[in-house]
């Protein structure tokens, strides 16, 4: 069975993950683990000192997770198998090794925390995941419904060494499970390469059995390009390929007030090749 697994760090944006990632659950006839990784606090001191201890961190977390459980087995009448389990570790460590035990459908995670603290923890959490765990990870914006699903799905893609880095099959398999309509978008700043044919070409026999719709979009700034068709277009899910392109590192310079992620009311779903 699909599972699809929801770290939490219990604030309301992380809630509202949860609360998508069980709509979704119900979409596709997937179970939901719960998650909770939790650090032991110390103080910022020349002689560090814990402020709590290991076992009441747990118990805490565990009341927690039980009580979102229950609000989630309340929420979706009992319909979907629900896991919690709490971690003491390294948010993305604990996470992989979970991964690799039952190969998730997908990871849904919130893109901040709910104080300014929590964005700065939980947001650079997010980041890390997205960029070391293999598993697709859907990252929800704050505010966002799963709604009447998942209609319409979007694929960034800039054409370069397609049949190496587009992960195809992958991407056709978690399609599938929702019948959407299929985009590929390629927003560039200037005229599109020589090549861009032969890859458009590849990469149309790759993902033949999704019929998608092919955009080429000229744009000074390729993230609020993206953003702009989303919107437009009505997507409800942007598929971006981290390693393949430097995307990524453009939605999360901390400097940067064009962050698609975090500023987008479209959910975006990362997909390593």
């Amino acid at each position: 069975m699909k599972t699809i697994i929801v770290p939490t760090d219990f604030s309301p944006v992380a809630v509202n993950a949860l609360n998508y990632a069980a709509d979704m659950a119900l979409a596709v006839n997937a179970s939901l683990m719960l998650l909770h990784i939790y650090q032991i606090p110390v103080t910022v001191t020349d002689t560090p000192l814990i402020l709590i201890s290991v076992e009441d961190l747990k118990a805490d977390a565990e009341r927690k997770l039980n009580k979102a459980r229950q609000e989630i087995e309340h929420v979706t009448s009992g319909k979907i198998k629900i896991y919690a389990e709490a971690h003491l570790g390294n948010v993305t460590d604990e996470l992989e090794e979970i991964c690799k035990k039952i190969q998730p459908f997908a990871i849904v995670m919130g893109t901040t925390g709910h104080s300014a603290v929590e964005r700065v923890i939980f947001g650079s959490n997010t980041l890390s995941v997205i960029k070391h765990i293999a598993w697709p990870v859907i990252c929800v914006p704050v505010g966002k419904e799963y709604g009447t699903g998942i209609k319409k799905i979007g694929l960034a893609c800039d054409f370069r060494e397609v049949a190496e880095t587009v992960p195809s099959d992958a991407i056709k398999s978690f399609a599938a499970q929702f019948k959407a309509e299929f985009h590929v978008l390629n927003v560039h700043y200037q005229e599109p390469s020589a090549g861009l044919s032969e890859q458009s070409a590849i990469l149309q026999t790759a993902l033949a059995g999704l019929n998608p719709h092919y955009h080429f979009i000229q744009h000074k700034d390729i993230e609020d390009g993206i953003h702009e068709f989303a919107e437009k277009n009505n997507l409800d899910l942007i598929i971006t390929i981290p390693k393949k392109h430097k995307l990524l590192d453009g939605i999360f310079k901390k400097s940067s007030t064009k962050q698609l992620i975090y500023h987008s009311h479209i959910p975006v779903m990362s997909l390593h090749n």
